[in-house]
This record gives C-alpha cells, sequence and structure tokens, in this order.
C-alpha cells in the first residue's frame, strides 16, 4: 500500500533531491530521514516523479487553464 504524502514532506523531499544527488553515499537513506518515510517509500516516490516529468516533456499533461489571467 502506497503511503500518502504530505505537501510538506513532499517539499522536503525535493529539498533532499538537490542536497543529497547521485554521487552521495547513502542518499536514499539520508532523503528518507529527512522526509520522515522508509527509504522504500522514497525510491517509489522518486520514480512517480520520474514518471510525471517524462510525461511533461512529451507534453501528455496539458496546461492549466486559469481564468482572467493574461500571459
Amino acid at each position: 500500500m502506497a503511503s500518502s504524502w504530505t505537501a510538506r514532506q513532499n517539499k522536503l523531499f525535493e529539498e533532499a533531491l538537490a542536497i543529497y544527488d547521485r554521487e552521495t553515499h547513502d542518499r536514499w537513506h539520508n532523503i528518507a530521514k529527512v522526509v520522515g518515510k522508509s527509504v522504500e517509500d522514497v525510491k517509489k516516490h522518486y520514480e512517480l516523479l520520474k514518471q510525471d516529468i517524462d510525461r511533461i516533456e512529451r507534453g501528455q499533461v496539458p496546461f492549466p487553464s486559469y481564468s482572467g489571467i493574461l500571459f
């Protein structure tokens, strides 16, 4: 069962990814500690993030409609 993530945990996750890059020893353990999740939860969340980015880059995610805002 997938665990839910709060907005705060998502923000901490993003910040931790910037701090603990691919070259960091025990990267996933460090990130899990920061967000208060298991290493497995963090790895799953990262894979979902990569999938989201892939869909966005392929143009499969529509732009949101903001009524009354001019760009």
